[in-house]
């Protein structure tokens, strides 16, 4: 199973990178399959690669589902 997840892009850097934040992590990705992304837009992150914009209410959708079940916010899950 693969886990694509929203990120807002906050600094547009040299080439094809951009610095997003993933729930108060910042990291930089690749924008390369993905054309017009300005800072402030959020796109979905798979592996270091943007692989689409999202609308931002789709967004916030996500991240609040992802918020309920406990994988973003710093709680962590018992291993199975």
């Amino acid at each position: 199973m693969c886990l694509a997840i929203p990120a807002q892009v906050v600094e547009l850097r040299d080439g094809d990178n951009a610095l997003v934040d993933l729930a108060g992590v910042r990291k930089e990705i690749s924008l390369s399959l993905v054309d017009e992304v300005a800072v402030g837009d959020y796109v979905i992150v798979h592996v270091g690669y943007a692989l689409n914009k999202l609308d931002p209410e789709e967004a916030a959708k996500t991240l609040a589902l992802f918020a309920e079940i406990g994988q973003l916010g710093g709680e962590s899950t018992p291993d199975r």
